[in-house]
């Protein structure tokens, strides 16, 4: 199926004078030996940590599109959004403000992962052996091991 990208939404007929959180999505992607995909954040916040790929959805864009064109800018990867693993709302996770992601699980579908875009680089790390992360992704991995026994992947 044809990835589309962000399409001419029509503004908002109100006009809205109150902050909204930012709508974000982050990606969950297994290789074949269980590694969890990540990449090392080239600009602040974090930069230099260790993060999932994801990024801020475009107005017009599905968060289905988002969490696949993020991967691919952030990895030159491609994978098939599989499900919705969960949505985090803390209005404290991101420095830059509040912000609300949705986490998707990802089918990785081959390649190798590079850093690209404001991705220093990417690469697949044992779930069990991952350097600390940025955002409220270490909740975020944690809360998905406990998904995936339910889930038996």
């Amino acid at each position: 199926m044809a990835k589309k990208g962000p399409v001419k939404a029509k503004k908002p007929i109100r006009a809205r004078d109150m902050l909204q959180p930012n709508l974000t999505v982050d990606a969950l992607v297994l290789d074949d030996k269980k590694r969890l995909l990540l990449v090392q954040r080239g600009r602040d916040p974090y930069k230099g940590r260790f993060a999932l790929p994801g990024g801020f959805v475009e107005y017009g864009e599905t968060v289905e599109c988002a969490v696949a064109r993020e991967l691919e800018e952030e990895t030159g990867l491609i994978a098939k959004v599989l499900e919705i693993v969960g949505v985090y709302s803390d209005p404290n996770r991101d420095p830059r403000g509040h912000t609300v992601t949705i986490v998707f699980l990802m089918k990785y579908q081959g390649g190798d992962p590079k850093g690209h875009d404001d991705a220093a680089a990417a690469r697949f790390f044992p779930i069990d052996g991952l350097p600390p992360l940025a955002f409220d992704h270490d909740k975020i991995v944690k809360d998905f091991r406990l998904w995936a026994k339910k889930h038996i992947l």
